[in-house]
């Protein structure tokens, strides 16, 4: 069983976009929390593009990749929004699909994996993110 975990972190403001910017946070929020990132921005390069998975992380403690879903908003515009309500059935399909390209092409296809969320609200006023982790968000 896994927890959710709410966090914050400082960022630092710059001209990515939200979304890039909530990705960096995710990825500097998994290694404080001993997760190894092995890929980010993760497309398949042949046949047709299927998709992109933000983050694919190994949870070094349990031995397990991690495709992440980054769902990143501006507190100030949508601070009482919950990001990951944006994830929906068919989302969860395009990442299993494109987790499989990955684990082929890796020949990690006895790896265990599983796949989290991350909610990113980005307050560019106090320079501040919160973060909420979401494991194992796929049950088949």
């Amino acid at each position: 069983m896994y927890n959710i975990v709410m966090s914050e972190e400082k960022i630092i403001p710059n001209t990515q976009s939200v979304g890039k910017t909530g990705e960096q946070v995710a990825a500097n929020f998994l290694r404080s929390k001993g997760f190894e990132i092995l890929a980010m921005n993760f497309k398949n390069d042949c046949g047709r593009r299927i998709g992109e998975i933000d983050i694919i992380a190994r949870d070094t403690k349990e031995n397990e990749i991690i495709f992440v879903e980054v769902k990143s908003r501006d507190y100030a515009r949508y601070g009482k929004t919950m990001p990951e309500e944006n994830i929906n059935y068919q989302k969860l399909q395009k990442l299993a699909k494109i987790a499989s390209v990955y684990l082929r092409k890796m020949h990690w296809e006895d790896k265990s994996y599983r796949f989290d969320a991350i909610s990113v609200w980005l307050d560019w006023e106090t320079r501040r993110a919160k973060i909420k982790h979401l494991p194992n968000i796929y049950l088949s």
